[in-house]
């Protein structure tokens, strides 16, 4: 140990994060080496409930997280054994397995094979949330009839609940409560807290959500008040009804037809037009009628970018600074070809010295970090890209 600690000690930048991407495929697996060993386990056990509690015996671990590894590994060894030949090549983890277990355990056997031949391609080294967003969206797209019973069956089970903690703290949480409303209050939440953090406030943004949620509650009160939006995004026939292909929401994740048009048929629902490139999906213009264009501009920009174009980061864009991906000082253009959407956290990092930002002009974020790494995002496509010759329809 101590020879291998004085050869890390040793490593330049590159090194190190060389060194720290191979240890994680090992262990990832090590990990595929685990689920199979619990597999064979509770094949011989006939799945009996006792085979949890060895499991949490034998790893010396909570009786939660010996569920979450034995129904993992169950399903790995029978329903999604794909996304385990993804850890034997070290590109996915266990718990990024546990979130695909977890996003296809209400699919039938059948079905769960093809979501995970489905999702082979699109979940090597992705982190744990788009990973289970990419299962989501899967999932639903298998069985979206089952996906919409799922749904309403877990908005059904909403309810209230006040957790009791130490010196003199509690915490009060709305459990499965409607996406659309639980965003749409964060987001007014976000807001106000924004609006109250002046130069001579002592409060953390943290503590004035707290706040400014706990004064709503009790008061109706909590700042100035502002409407709150969501954004929803889904075809026009899945809006007619004509399919029934997955919507999206905003730092959500995809969300059943049936419920996206729900949403969208709300009474206080806004529609806006958006023109898409047929080729790509994505968002090319908006139907603009409420607001002048410097507004419309940083609109266009949130309703493009969906979230935060850090990869791996879904903090809604409503919920993010609009900044210019190549510093206006040195000579970045306001307008959408240099504009991204940026978390406030990551907007930092964005500034800090070594990091380098580049958009192309098909939206193509490319973040390249100290040490020499590259990353990219680029916007979902709004519809799938058209691939072949074919005019469109129009």
């Amino acid at each position: 140990m101590e020879d291998i600690n004085a050869s890390l000690n040793s490593l330049d930048d590159n090194d190190s994060v060389a060194v720290a991407v191979a240890a994680s495929a090992g262990i990832a697996r090590l990990e595929a080496v685990r689920f199979r060993a619990i597999a064979q386990l509770s094949r011989h056990r006939d799945g009996v409930g006792s085979v949890v509690q060895e499991v949490a015996f034998a790893l010396s671990v909570v009786d939660g997280h010996a569920t979450g590894l034995v129904t993992t590994a169950q399903a790995l060894a029978t329903r999604l054994p794909r996304t385990l030949d993804l850890m034997d090549q070290g590109h996915v983890s266990g718990f990024g397995a546990t979130k695909v277990a977890a996003a296809t355990a209400w699919l039938s056997d059948d079905d769960a094979l093809a979501a995970d031949a489905l999702l082979e391609d699109r979940l090597p080294d992705k982190n744990t949330d788009q990973i289970r967003k990419a299962a989501n969206h899967a999932a639903i797209t298998i069985d979206p009839d089952g996906a919409t019973r799922r749904s309403e069956h877990s908005r059904a089970g909403r309810r209230l609940v006040a957790r009791q903690g130490d010196a003199g703290v509690a915490s009060i949480e709305i459990e499965d409560g409607p996406a659309e409303k639980v965003n749409a209050a964060y987001l007014r939440i976000n807001r106000e807290a924004h609006a109250l953090n002046t130069s001579a406030e002592t409060r953390t943004l943290d503590q004035l959500r707290a706040d400014v949620a706990l004064d709503l509650l009790l008061s109706g009160q909590g700042g100035t008040s502002e409407r709150a939006e969501v954004f929803l995004y889904l075809d026009l026939n899945t809006y007619l009804g004509l399919n029934d292909n997955p919507a999206e929401m905003a730092g959500h994740g995809h969300i059943p037809a049936a419920l996206a048009r729900y949403i969208a048929s709300g009474p206080n629902t806004v529609l806006r037009r958006i023109i898409t490139d047929p080729l790509s999906g994505q968002v090319k213009d908006l139907g603009r009628d409420r607001y002048q264009p410097t507004a419309g501009l940083d609109e266009f920009v949130r309703v493009r970018d969906r979230e935060c174009r850090r990869p791996g980061c879904h903090r809604p864009a409503q919920a993010c600074d609009i900044d210019h991906s190549t510093p206006w000082q040195f000579h970045g253009n306001t307008d959408a070809a240099d504009l991204i959407d940026l978390c406030r956290r990551d907007h930092r990092l964005k500034d800090t010295p070594g990091w380098n930002y580049q958009l192309a002009p098909d939206g193509t974020l490319t973040i390249t970090t100290p040490t020499g790494q590259n990353h990219t995002s680029t916007p979902p496509p709004l519809h799938e890209p058209r691939i072949d010759d074919e005019a469109p329809p129009f």
